[in-house]
């Protein structure tokens, strides 16, 4: 639990002052814990910053599992939709946006790319589910500068376009 209020600090400090303010003295002080209660989960603002990259991807993964549908680019798809209108992306481009180093990417780069090599062998038109997986960070992109550029109704008009792109739709 700890840990996970530690993370949530530094996502908050990152939202509201940016990656030059995340520093572990201003996470702990956020936290409401001693710098050394920090270090005890995070020894390096380098390891914060992937424990928050890990955790992202964590939730993702979870949140695509929790779909029933009938096909990974579909279960995606759906958690992808679900994430944009509950706001979660944000915490995405805050994260990412703190990890200067090519390496504290690491993680997302090898979830990105297991996310779009997953179940493709099992789909019917595997490159109607790659273009839907695309289509899926295009707007995962969009929505992470500009929150507010698609209106409710418009996510159900994407959600059932991209769904007829894939066979049996």
């Amino acid at each position: 639990m700890r840990r996970d209020e530690l993370l949530n600090a530094a996502e908050e400090l990152l939202a509201e002052q940016g990656a030059t303010c995340l520093t572990l003295s201003a996470v702990a002080e956020r936290a409401g814990v001693s710098k050394g209660g920090l270090l005890y989960h995070f020894s390096t603002k380098e390891a914060l910053i992937k424990g928050m990259i890990e955790r992202l991807v964590a939730d993702f993964d979870e949140l695509v599992a929790a779909q029933d549908e009938s096909s990974y680019t579909r279960a995606y798809l759906a958690a992808t939709l679900t994430a944009v209108r509950s706001g979660r992306l944000r915490r995405w481009a805050v994260v990412t946006g703190a990890a200067g180093d090519p390496q504290l990417l690491a993680p997302m780069r090898e979830a990105m790319a297991r996310w779009h090599r997953e179940g493709m062998e099992s789909e019917p038109d595997p490159v109607a589910a790659g273009i839907v997986r695309l289509a899926c960070e295009g707007l995962w992109d969009v929505v992470t500068h500009d929150p507010a550029f698609y209106a409710d109704e418009q996510y159900e008009e994407l959600h059932r376009r991209l769904l007829a792109i894939l066979p049996g739709s």
